[in-house]
């Protein structure tokens, strides 16, 4: 037999039929996509599990041990019935066998070993109808003493009702018997340094270990491999960008003028970062930059002094955002920022998919032009009818609401334009390493000066029921004192969804994930605009006060009419969803209310705060819900009213939900590299794993001396993977 690659085919390593079965359940196809199944947990022979514990109507797999077994012939139907009980030496639970009297042959008392299938139950005791499983057979491990025996770890697979797992470890044993020495792609001299295992040890322990403290070594060694692969990617994507040229930007007269305009005096961050870009703009290769800064921070001021940058040699650009409510809020301010002279002279134009047909003519004839040197839009601007003269800047506002592909068509429409992401949700430094590594990084801490703050506090009406009529006497009082209230519902109509409400899915941008754990979400939502704006209508103290609702399924014209005339403080209170959870700028906006709040993420929730304690007027935030003291949502919404700091509250973020849903579904190019590394975890490792792939590629930058760290790159980060880390 050929010995075996990590690329070898499954079909040539196990046949055809077992590597379709592997494919459908798993998606691999390579003995590595095989290896790198790893289990989730060892159980040991000598260990029962808990059977009292096991989960109604879920599969499981078990260790057990064999009680007593018996059949009888069944009166309904022809054919008999097995019963064999198993147990933790507590617990019981039967396994169920019709017509398999053989079985009773294998199944006797004393016999222990893995048994795998879903719960049910039946005259109320627990049971599994034709599991699978397998038996220890101790004869096999005669090398080993009796002791050793009993604690020799049994490696536990993500499984499928198809695909049990001992006959995962059954197929990864095969692959491993077969497969040949592997090629080092960590260099000696780090593996020295940090005492890591072989590749090919690595993978022999962490699926067949002799003793359970084999594991850890063997996972630390492979997670040393996903972390400097996907690292030495992203420092190579990073000088792949740089091999590009760039028409440089140079500054001059229009944004001197700019300057001169501004009846502030910028914040230190927003000058330093501002030198940063201006530097990018004006390099040889197309400025990659990602700027994160706290709701209110200047991002918006520098991304326009770039603009003005880039227009001062007659270059365009392009500022897509989210929703068609922020895309406009964007072009006011940028027009008032601009002042009326350079405004008539670089034309911002509008470009949304809401306008009428005669208004996106005119608006696109201008781009196409060059006639508009700013352009602000939504996903209209990625049509394949807008067409830009001379597009050399591309600036994505709120990054985690795009695809990477929406991005990358957007950049395509000029000639290696230089790209600007901003944030306003902040990055934890390891998520900005494993996920944004190709881009430079720039944040912008400190605030304008002259911004009252915002208090926060939690309503958990679930402990205190009154304060829910407190809270809208408390919005009364705010606006009794010339200042307006936001009211943020999670849903439009709860009585027709009972769903969270999307963000704007009508602009075409898809929903943007809360961050709620599935079991919260799916619970029926209580209020929705449409309810709580009605129960307003009749509360005594909103009598006289103007309350206007906001949502994304509105027509374009309506909702600005509603956002400028909130904005002119002819509305009081503005009743909405997530619509104005960016970029919404009211200064006499002093309360938010958010309804429900544990159905929110903490980012979400902190940038919705944001909307308040804009201008000189207090902000206000009551976060609203009905979550019991100890559950998740509740630990969300408390350590969002702890603490204004956005950048401590992005690491509570990435601790309770995770990196998986912090990354997001847009870099699946890099999380599809991530078996055993968690950016949470290994922030460390992430970090010297990052300064050892810097190190390599300075030395060796096409790695023609690391011919194995180059071809595990190859096969962990594929070409779709690529692909997903060049739209980064």
């Amino acid at each position: 037999m050929v010995a075996l690659t990590l690329s070898s085919r499954l079909d040539g390593a196990l046949g055809g039929k077992t590597a379709k079965a592997l494919e459908r359940a798993f998606a691999m196809r390579t003995v590595g996509d095989l290896l790198e199944h790893y289990p989730r947990r060892y159980a040991r022979r000598g260990e029962l599990t808990p059977i009292a514990s096991l989960p109604i109507g879920e599969p499981v797999t078990i260790v057990a041990e064999v009680r007593r077994a018996s059949e009888r012939r069944m009166q309904n139907r022809r054919g008999s019935l097995l019963e064999v009980v198993i147990s933790d030496g507590n617990g019981e639970l039967t396994l169920t066998f019709f017509n398999q009297s053989w079985r009773m042959k294998e199944l006797v008392p004393g016999r222990r070993g893995v048994f795998a299938g879903k719960v049910g139950e039946y005259r109320r005791s627990l049971q599994l109808a034709h599991p699978d499983y397998e038996l220890f057979d101790d004869e096999d491990r005669a090398r080993a003493t009796a002791e050793a025996t009993a604690n020799l770890p049994v490696p536990i697979y993500p499984a499928t009702a198809s695909l049990a797992s001992w006959q995962i470890a059954k197929f990864v044993g095969m692959v491993l018997d077969g497969l040949d020495d592997l090629p080092e792609p960590l260099p000696e001299d780090l593996r020295r340094a940090h005492g890591l295992l072989s590749y090919r040890m690595a993978f022999e322990r962490i699926h067949r270990p002799d003793f359970p403290d084999q594991v850890e070594p063997a996972r630390q060694t492979l997670r040393w491999h996903e972390a400097l692969v996907l690292q030495t990617a992203l420092l190579q994507q990073r000088q792949f960008v740089r091999a590009m040229s760039a028409t440089p930007r140079e500054p001059g007269e229009l944004l001197e003028r700019f300057d001169a305009l501004l009846p502030f005096t910028r914040t230190p961050d927003q000058l330093e970062v501002g030198e940063q870009i201006s530097r990018d703009l004006v390099g040889a290769w197309p400025m990659n930059r990602l700027v994160q800064g706290e709701v209110g921070s200047g991002k918006t001021l520098v991304a326009l002094r770039a603009m003005l940058q880039v227009a001062q040699s007659g270059g365009q650009s392009a500022l897509i955002a989210p929703t068609e409510v922020l895309a406009s809020q964007h072009l006011r301010s940028i027009a008032r920022m601009l002042g009326p002279d350079l405004a008539v002279e670089l034309m911002p134009t509008l470009l949304t998919g809401q306008l009428t047909a005669a208004e996106r003519r005119r608006a696109a004839l201008r781009v196409a032009s060059g006639q508009s040197r700013i352009v602000v839009g939504t996903h209209a601007l990625l049509s394949e009818a807008t067409t830009f003269a001379d597009l050399g800047l591309v600036v994505v506002d709120e990054q985690h609401r795009f695809g990477v592909d929406q991005r990358e068509a957007l950049r395509a429409k000029g000639t290696t334009p230089h790209v600007l992401v901003l944030t306003a949700t902040p990055i934890p430094r390891t998520v900005a390493m494993t996920v944004f590594g190709d881009l430079d990084v720039s944040t912008i801490r400190s605030m304008p000066a002259g911004r009252a703050g915002i208090e926060s506090f939690v309503a958990p009406i679930a402990d205190r029921p009154a304060w829910f009529g407190r809270v809208w006497d408390r919005v009364a009082e705010e606006v009794a004192q010339g200042r307006q209230a936001f009211v943020v519902c999670p849903a439009i109509d709860a009585a027709a969804s009972g769903k969270p409400a999307a963000d704007e899915v009508d602009e075409g941008v898809g929903e943007d994930s809360t961050g709620a754990p599935a079991e919260e979400s799916s619970r029926k939502t209580r209020w929705g605009v449409v309810q709580l704006a009605e129960l307003l209508s009749r509360h005594p103290a909103f009598e006289n006060l103007t309350v206007e609702i906001l949502h994304g399924k509105m027509p374009a014209d309506q909702k600005d009419a509603v956002m400028q005339a909130f904005a002119a403080g002819r509305i009081d209170v503005l009743v909405a969803t997530t619509v104005v959870e960016v970029g919404v700028d009211v200064p006499n906006a002093s309360t938010m209310v958010i309804l429900e709040a544990d159905r929110f993420g903490v980012s979400q929730l902190h940038q919705l705060r944001g909307r308040v304690g804009r201008g000189s007027v207090p902000g206000l935030c009551l976060l609203v819900t009905e979550s019991e003291q100890g559950t998740s949502g509740r630990a969300r919404v408390e350590a969002v009213a702890a603490t204004l700091d956005g950048f401590a509250l992005a690491e509570v973020d990435l601790e309770l939900r995770g990196e998986g849903d912090v990354l997001g579904a847009a870099q699946s190019g890099v999380r599809s590299s991530l078996r055993l590394l968690r950016v949470v975890t290994d922030a460390d490792l992430i970090a010297r794993a990052r300064s050892a792939a810097e190190d390599i590629l300075a030395a060796d930058p096409a790695l023609m001396s690391h011919r194995a760290l180059s071809n595990e790159i190859e096969r962990r980060v594929g070409q779709q993977e690529r692909a997903a880390l060049a739209k980064n």
